[in-house]
């Protein structure tokens, strides 16, 4: 019974960190491909003011911050359940095979790596979306001041 309950944790694990994790670079990439679509259709016109542009173009942008910074917490809680998984595991066998702690331990270090590779690119897609941001303020800016000129 025991060992059923470890084989449904293990499952849960891969299906619950990792599938949160997947997803949530599904929603970052989705939501760095729709801000950058909607920078392309800037009418300076539609604004009447650099406030107003500004909360324009920062709809989203905090939520792709908040993936990449969340995203390696998310890896660590999985790698901290697949250690204790793997423990329990070894506790209820009642013999130490050192080939089974290493693989639970590699199993469960799955998940970190998953959590970096969710978080590093979120956040360049952070980045890269601030400078856009950035450069469409300076040139309403530029803009602006041309027509009072």
């Amino acid at each position: 019974m025991q060992s059923h309950w470890s084989e449904y944790a293990e499952k849960a694990l891969d299906y619950g960190v990792m599938g949160t994790l997947i997803l949530m670079s599904f929603v970052a990439l989705w939501l760095f491909i729709e801000r950058l679509m909607y920078y392309k259709t800037i009418k300076f016109e539609d604004f009447d003011s650099k406030e107003l542009l500004e909360l324009d173009l920062g709809n989203n942008v905090s939520t792709i911050a908040t993936i990449g910074s969340n995203a390696p917490y998310v890896g660590l809680l999985g790698t901290v359940l697949g250690i204790m998984i793997t423990f329990y595991t070894l506790g209820d066998v009642g013999s130490v095979d050192s080939k089974k702690i290493m693989m639970g331990l590699a199993l469960a270090l799955k998940a970190t790596a998953m959590g970096l590779v969710v978080a590093i690119p979120s956040i360049v897609f952070y980045n890269i979306l601030l400078r856009k941001m950035e450069k469409i303020i300076t040139y309403y800016e530029a803009d602006a001041i041309k027509k009072r000129g």
